[in-house]
């Protein structure tokens, strides 16, 4: 059985992660991370990525423009900017490795132990490119939380509010996270399997054996 799902257990796993590195390299480019609205014109929406920030009309156009320091960005945008860098690098060396770790890849086909601890290594990589996802659009969120309710802040000053980067971070990390452990869990079924292999050829070596001892004149 576990031969069986194997093969279904690592495609998903590597679909999963592949959807998940795909959305995090999107939430990593898109200026919509904070949006702000202005009662006083309601026809332009503000919004600020981790690269720059946009003017978006309501009749369609957009206009944006680069940071132009890294050091004049706030702290969570800085550092958040670092973690999406890096786990885009994690996802795609981990997409790499798992992926000649796959049964379905026909190179080095009788090391399976190499095959299997790049199964492990892309796995485990793939679950820290999905914390290391999660982390910044997390705390993007919450330093976004506290400002909106800042009693110091006047009520006439415009708060940000929530982008549409941040659900696409969250689902990327979520996607990265199951898909690493879909296929750790691969891994397991793999020692399963051949246990239970090695079991059978034992018992059927001992059955020959005591055959050709009955048969013994």
């Amino acid at each position: 059985m576990a031969l069986v799902y194997r093969p279904m257990m690592q495609l998903s796993g590597i679909l999963f992660s592949l959807l998940g590195w795909v959305l995090s390299c999107l939430t990593t480019y898109l200026p919509q991370w904070k949006n702000l609205n202005l009662e006083l014109n309601e026809l332009e929406i503000w919004t600020m990525g981790l690269w720059q920030a946009c003017v978006v009309q309501e009749e369609g156009g957009m206009q944006c423009k680069d940071f132009d320091s890294f050091l004049a960005l706030p702290p969570e945008l800085r550092i958040s900017r670092i973690l999406m860098v890096f786990s885009n690098g994690l996802g795609l060396l981990g997409i790499l490795l798992s992926g000649f770790g796959l049964d379905c890849m026909k190179i080095a086909e009788r090391q399976q132990e190499q095959k299997k601890r790049l199964l492990l290594f892309g796995g485990m990589l793939f679950y820290t490119s999905g914390i290391t996802a999660i982390v910044p659009v997390s705390w993007v969120a919450h330093s976004t939380v506290q400002e909106f309710w800042d009693e110091n802040i006047p009520d006439v000053v415009p708060r940000w509010d929530f982008g549409e980067a941040l659900f696409v971070g969250w689902l990327a990390g979520f996607c990265l996270l199951l898909g690493g452990s879909l296929l750790n869990c691969t891994i397991c079924s793999t020692e399963v399997h051949l246990s239970v292999v090695r079991y059978a050829v034992a018992e059927q070596q001992d059955q020959c054996q005591h055959s050709e001892t009955e048969t013994r004149p």
